[in-house]
């Protein structure tokens, strides 16, 4: 650990508290005793990374309470000192490179958290080096047949690439040296990750990823950099729309750079990035730089101060987010996934997760203009509230003087708010009314939700209790201000009536949903044709995530990772990896919609439909005395499916009511 803090550069007292960070934990030396002997800051690091690890993070299991809670700790503790982060950074690399001493299941779990959290940390800290090696050998112990795959192909391919690459290295650098420009020109590594990752998204093979090959140039100026760029495209011939300026627009992780792509000599992708000296430490060492910098003074820690800003606003507004897992699932969408960056209409850059709307923009901005916002112009032109951002948006927020925000905002099946900043906040706003307006219209939401469902066998006792409440108005007040939605009182729904059903059996009260029972329809890695069952234990759904338990001449038992029988199971070794297959099983689904005729309503629930990628088999319509009553067949996929579709058609305009038919 000491040794990787080092090649941070990181300052003496952090590689010293690398040194020490198991001695208070696995010693009878005390903080106090650390303080005496290395001081006040050494032990302050020692003491907080110490109390992360209280909770024992990679243990291996799936990510439980214990594991979300010390997760969430240590966020918090990055909003004081962000060496205790780099720390518990630099203890996962260590962990990662010395796995392979572990059972395979303990291999797999700590991949998979290590992939979902600890790399993407690093990225947003902006220290390259450790998300890259993080990501390999995340894969290499997820899916090591893979990694070993696509190690193979490049390795039959260095000679041919490197002798490639050399020559378009000389004729860049004495194109430069012709220019008066000094550079450094060299081929860039691409990581097996992210080429992974590229043949997955594109689903495509190694062959046709011809961007494997990369040149990186540092030259001394950010003039020279632009200077560069006009180089290389009179060189080569640049791909429209694949030029990312990272210097006017830096990403919020300090990433300052150029991108290009060209077509070289012999037609293929080449990839050429373009910075100088001091934005390849920041690509390399992130936040990190800053202490290799420390002696550079006040505009440097100035610098910092700015770049470290996300850190603290990331932490400010989540301190509100008490539940362990709620806060993991909050870093997940709000701050590891993909980027938009949009701006206001001064110009000032705001930095989103992709995806994000204009109601996730507004609450951003400031919590006043959520709550009161009424409509958005994008471009210019105003744009419906669910409008998925895009990169270069201008955004322009249209508030009412009063009011608050709509209860449809948190459905997360409208999509109108993204991020769990947004949800939050609406959250909150609700929680201030009065009590008997959120049991109100709780209770409106939930019949709802039941009548369009089609499920009336079921009490609201029952399933307040299925929710850990026991008074029904607080259940009530609990879905009037948002703590509960209509995806998780559906799957609920689901999971009781599929409990009430012989193990065998499909469901035909409820919402049809396939029930697996062979490798055709789940992938069981390693143990094609096993007989697989749904445990009705905790009912996993498509698209839950699940873990196989081998049984003793029941074939493999499929599980919710998060199932308290997975997570107490005491014979560890007969869990085995699973996932949802390919082919999709749908059933038929007889819903009714009502509403005001008009022209093109059929057309616009058929667009709905379409756009959820659901077929609709048969449909039939009557009209009387205004009124359009629709019989439409939908083949459906799931619970939540069927929820979302219904959830859209409602909102169509002129749509009196939607509702699942069951007799």
């Amino acid at each position: 650990m000491a040794g990787i803090l080092s090649d941070l550069n990181l300052d003496p007292a952090a590689i010293a508290a690398g040194l020490l960070h198991d001695v208070v934990e696995d010693s009878l030396t005390t903080v106090h005793d650390l303080e005496v002997e290395f001081g006040h800051e050494v032990a302050t690091l020692v003491d907080a990374v110490t109390k992360l690890a209280q909770f024992d993070v990679i243990s291996g299991r799936p990510l439980a309470d214990d594991e979300s809670e010390s997760l969430r700790k240590l966020f918090m503790a990055m909003g004081e000192d962000v060496r205790v982060v780099l720390i518990k950074l630099a203890d996962r690399v260590h962990n990662m490179r010395t796995l392979n001493a572990l059972p395979e299941d303990r291999r797999r779990r700590i991949a998979r958290e290590t992939l979902e959290i600890f790399a993407p940390l690093a990225n947003r800290l902006g220290i390259w080096q450790m998300k890259w090696e993080l990501e390999d050998l995340g894969l290499r112990y997820l899916n090591p047949e893979r990694y070993k795959e696509i190690a193979a192909l490049i390795h039959e391919r260095v000679a041919d690439r490197e002798t490639h690459i050399q020559g378009i290295v000389q004729r860049l650098k004495q194109r430069l040296e012709a220019e008066g420009i000094p550079a450094e020109v060299s081929g860039r590594p691409k990581h097996i990750y992210s080429i992974y990752r590229k043949m997955e998204r594109k689903g495509v093979a190694f062959e046709q990823i011809f961007d494997v090959r990369g040149v990186r140039v540092i030259v001394e100026t950010v003039a020279q950099c632009y200077q560069t760029l006009g180089i290389v495209h009179q060189m080569w011939r640049p791909i429209p729309g694949q030029v990312d300026d990272y210097i006017a627009v830096p990403k919020d992780n300090m990433y300052r750079s150029l991108h290009t792509a060209v077509l070289a000599d012999d037609g293929k992708t080449l990839e050429i990035q373009i910075r100088t000296g001091e934005m390849h430490e920041m690509a390399e060492y992130g936040i990190a730089a800053h202490w290799k910098y420390k002696e550079g003074g006040s505009k440097r820690d100035h610098l910092y101060e700015q770049k470290i800003a996300w850190v603290r606003s990331v932490i400010d507004w989540r301190k509100d987010v008490t539940d362990a897992h709620e806060f993991i699932d909050a870093l997940k969408t709000d701050v590891f996934q993909d980027r938009v960056y949009v701006f206001t209409p001064k110009a000032k850059l705001v930095d989103l997760p992709a995806g994000s709307t204009p109601i996730d923009f507004a609450y951003y901005v400031h919590t006043e203009i959520g709550d009161r916002c009424r409509g958005a112009k994008v471009n210019g032109k105003l744009v419906a509230l669910d409008y998925q951002l895009q990169t270069g948006d201008q955004v322009e927020i249209v508030t009412a003087k009063r009011g608050g925000p709509s209860r449809d905002w948190l459905n997360p099946h409208l999509g109108y708010a993204k991020t769990e900043r947004a949800r939050t906040k609406i959250r909150q706003w609700f929680k201030r009314q009065d009590r008997n307006v959120n049991i109100a219209q709780g209770r409106d939401i939930l019949d709802k939700e039941l009548k369009q469902l089609g499920t009336s066998s079921i009490s609201y006792e029952a399933l307040a209790q299925m929710f850990g409440l026991e008074d029904i108005d607080d259940f009530f007040a609990a879905i009037g201000q948002g703590d509960i939605n209509a995806q998780q009182i559906a799957t609920k729904i689901i999971e009781t009536e599929r409990k009430s059903q012989p193990e065998e059996a499909i469901p035909m009260v409820a919402p049809p949903v396939p029930r697996p029972t062979s490798s055709t329809t789940l992938s069981v890695r390693g143990a094609a044709g096993l007989l697989t069952n749904i445990a009705r234990c905790c009912n996993p759904l498509p698209g839950d995530a699940i873990i196989g338990y081998i049984t003793r001449g029941r074939g493999v038992t499929i599980h919710r990772r998060d199932c308290p029988n997975v997570l107490r199971s005491p014979e560890p070794e007969r869990l085995i990896e699973v996932d949802w297959g390919l082919s999709q099983q749908t059933y038929p689904v007889m819903v009714k919609i009502t509403g005001y005729d008009r022209g093109g309503l059929l057309r616009d629930i058929a667009a709905v439909v379409a756009a959820e990628d659901i077929s609709m088999s048969s449909v039939s319509v009557s009209t009387q005395k205004s009124i359009a009553t629709f019989f439409a067949t939908l083949e459906i996929a799931s619970i939540d499916q069927l929820s979302q579709v219904l959830a859209k058609i409602d909102r169509i305009p002129n749509v009196i009511e939607v509702q699942r038919q069951t007799g």
